[in-house]
């Protein structure tokens, strides 16, 4: 990646908001997404097509064990030429799995739509996010699995589109070139920026990133192991889950029904588990089903989740029956 392809930016949202606002309608003001895309992100969208682009969104719906092939058929199905944005996900933030980016880019560059890659989740998770992938726009979070402060992310823009992108706070460095407009905003505090390439370096520096990532992936893989099997055992149904295009460090666990079957139902419990059980906890759903979604780094141990798995699953098995018995359900 050429240096000046990269800005600084406080999240991936503010990265896509960026970016959102500052495309204008070509075609016929249509935005394609996929149905794991991240909320806040969708919901960008839907405002950009409907309120500036006078247009609407169309959702490619990919089934939670698509492979590669299936993943692309789905995304590639709501295409036309009414299509003026791309928007994927590289990682899924609510399913905790891939999406073919390299080869939708690869259409997308083929059939002139530009496209903006959400790959908040991949640095540090993946050892090359941006290999071989043709894009418009990329953003990624480097204060997740990167463990840089809190406000930290990147976006990558390449082409004549970049020169369009300007930093949600104007100010004298406005009238300079991208991304060089992006590095003097007001009063913003830089900090965090400037402690990245520390925090990316003590992982190299301390644990190597491939051995840090096979960590990671084995842990996460036991993770959802003993938490899945301790869920079985108390409900009896399967709690595992087949998502296709996984991802090293994260897994999902089948909640037992009753719990988080909607974005908001999944966010409470979220809240009551930190507030209740002093634990805190990714819950995420999808296609009207509740899930864990187990994450793991290096600073984490399989004794995190055979906690969980040993004092919080018996009271989320517990939580869900008496949600099914106010629903009049067994």
């Amino acid at each position: 990646m050429a240096a000046d392809d990269l800005a600084l930016v406080p999240n991936a949202s503010a990265g896509i908001s960026t970016v959102y606002a500052a495309l204008d309608r070509r075609r016929s003001g249509e935005i394609v997404v996929t149905d794991h895309g991240y909320g806040a992100v969708t919901m960008g969208a839907e405002r950009l097509a409907r309120d500036r682009w006078d247009g609407g969104v169309r959702t490619a719906r990919v089934p939670l064990d698509a492979d590669e092939e299936q993943a692309c058929e789905a995304v590639f199905a709501e295409l036309s030429e009414a299509t003026d944005l791309i928007v994927v996900d590289q990682i899924t933030s609510a399913t905790a799995r891939r999406l073919p980016v390299e080869r939708i880019g690869a259409e997308a560059r083929r059939r002139g739509i530009p496209l903006l890659v959400d790959g908040a989740h991949a640095p540090g998770l993946l050892p090359a996010p941006l290999s071989r992938l043709t894009c418009d726009f990329w953003v990624g979070n480097l204060h997740k699995w990167g463990c840089a402060p809190r406000g930290t992310a990147a976006l990558v823009a390449r082409g004549p589109l970049r020169e369009r992108l300007y930093p949600p706070i104007d100010s004298w460095g406005a009238e300079d070139p991208y991304p060089d407009r992006f590095d003097q905003q007001g009063t913003v505090d830089a900090t965090c920026y400037l402690a990245a390439p520390t925090a990316l370096g003590f992982i190299e520096h301390t644990w190597g990133w491939r051995r840090a990532r096979r960590y990671m992936d084995h842990l996460a893989g036991y993770a959802a192991q003993v938490i899945g099997a301790a869920f079985t055992e108390l409900t009896g149904a399967d709690s595992s889950v087949d998502v296709g295009m996984p991802v090293p460090g994260m897994r999902l666990v089948r909640l037992p029904e009753g719990l988080g079957a909607t974005r908001v139902e999944a966010d409470a419990l979220r809240d009551r588990v930190a507030r209740e059980l002093g634990v805190e906890a990714a819950f995420t759903s999808f296609g009207g089903i509740g899930y864990l979604r187990v994450s793991a780094h290096v600073y984490n141990t399989a004794a995190d989740y055979e906690y969980f798995a040993e004092t919080c699953v018996p009271v989320l098995a517990e939580w869900a029956r008496a949600a099914r018995g106010r629903h009049g359900a067994p």
